[in-house]
């Protein structure tokens, strides 16, 4: 593709889930896809609609080719205006959102925009006697590590691909409508050993677990010796999620079997499993 052909991608960040900080990266993780420019834009960590009339306008002076909002909960006020920004905009647009952002969904097709409700993307446990700014990092770490080695990481990047893809070639993109439940996890997760995608599927019903007990933790009790120890709880239950889901890569390891998908400097992905050997077209990979 030449210099001048690339695509822009914009992507806009209300707010903080874990799938947030690595989004744009899954996109071009050798920095050298040619077909594409991604622009980013944040809100930071807070996501009210007044952050969002400050920052949304940035997004479009760029020009974009796609639209992504991550946020969590879209069905919020600040989220909520992002939406409608978009949709109006006539430019084809994906929003990303945690299990909370289900209530949305319906709306969400009203729009015209596509969506990825990750259900194992869960609140963390914002409560000031408990969250600083190491136990955010850490808590944010673990999850990402459940995301990406259960295979979620893959999905998300592989939609919004396939949305690329149509844009390039001068199609209307068929746009996501995904719910990433266990369900996904069981039936797209890359596992060739079915004790790694047990144990694959057993971290993220994990992670979907967490979002319950902060939920209650950070919004339904109000004395601190009910809440704190909830958020630390599921705080542990991210890290033993983690583990697991590690475990499950660490399986896949030793049979030479973890599945790589790099994307060529075109934008195709290529694949391959074996570690000393480079990866191919998925056209040409014979597993």
């Amino acid at each position: 593709m030449a210099q001048n052909q690339f695509k822009k991608i914009g992507i806009f960040k209300c707010g903080n889930i874990g799938t947030s900080p690595l989004v744009e990266l899954l996109l071009d993780e050798l920095a050298d896809r040619k077909d594409i420019k991604v622009r980013t834009v944040t809100t930071g960590s807070k996501m009210g609609p007044e952050d969002v009339e400050d920052a949304l306008p940035k997004i479009f002076e760029l020009n974009p080719d796609l639209l992504i909002v991550i946020s969590p909960n879209t069905a919020l006020p600040g989220p909520g205006k992002v939406r409608e920004r978009i949709s109006s905009s006539g430019l084809p647009g994906i929003v990303i959102s945690d299990a909370p952002g289900k209530r949305a969904k319906e709306e969400i097709e009203k729009q015209g925009l596509g969506y990825i409700i990750i259900t194992g993307d869960p609140l963390i446990g914002a409560r000031k006697q408990f969250l600083d700014p190491i136990e955010m990092a850490i808590f944010n770490s673990n999850i990402s590590k459940v995301l990406a080695m259960t295979g979620v990481y893959r999905i998300v990047h592989q939609e919004i691909d396939k949305a690329i893809y149509a844009i390039e070639n001068e199609q209307k993109p068929d746009l996501p409508k995904l719910i990433v439940d266990l369900k996904t996890v069981r039936d797209r997760s890359e596992f060739s050993n079915p004790y790694a995608k047990a144990k694959a599927i057993a971290a993220y019903g994990l992670a979907e677990k967490i979002a319950e007990i902060n939920v209650q933790a950070c919004f339904m009790e109000k004395e601190s010796e009910k809440y704190i120890p909830l958020v630390t709880c599921a705080h542990e239950i991210a890290q033993t999620a983690a583990r697991l889901a590690e475990e499950a890569r660490e399986i896949e390891k030793c049979n030479d079997t973890v599945v790589r998908k790099p994307h060529a400097k075109d934008g195709k992905l290529k694949v391959k499993t074996e570690l000393m050997l480079p990866p191919v077209s998925e056209e040409d990979f014979s597993g």
